[in-house]
């Protein structure tokens, strides 16, 4: 449960720092919003990397989760539970 709930956590974090800066910042296509949305993404997935990869890997993404299981390196039921609280994170973030 342990590793589902930190997969929750860092698709949370991702979602609201990622798409929040980038609502912040308007979605404007001048430089400064594309490098701050592009730097808010990065931290946020390298804060998670340090914060949650020793626990669940660092997925934080239904399509890298998708990729592994397809790859054979997690089974079924790990595969659908990421996703799930994945997704839960996301809207979390996005709330």
């Amino acid at each position: 449960m342990k590793k589902y709930l930190a997969e929750m956590v860092g698709t949370m974090v991702l979602v609201l720092m990622g798409c929040g800066t980038a609502v912040s910042l308007s979605c404007g296509v001048d430089a400064a919003s594309v490098v701050g949305t592009a730097l808010a993404f990065g931290l946020a997935v390298v804060a998670m990397a340090y914060t949650i990869g020793g626990i669940s890997g660092c997925h934080i993404n239904p399509a890298i989760t998708l990729g592994v299981w397809l790859s054979k390196r997690m089974s079924g039921k790990d595969a659908a539970m990421y996703m799930l609280f994945q997704v839960i994170g996301a809207f979390i973030g996005a709330g």
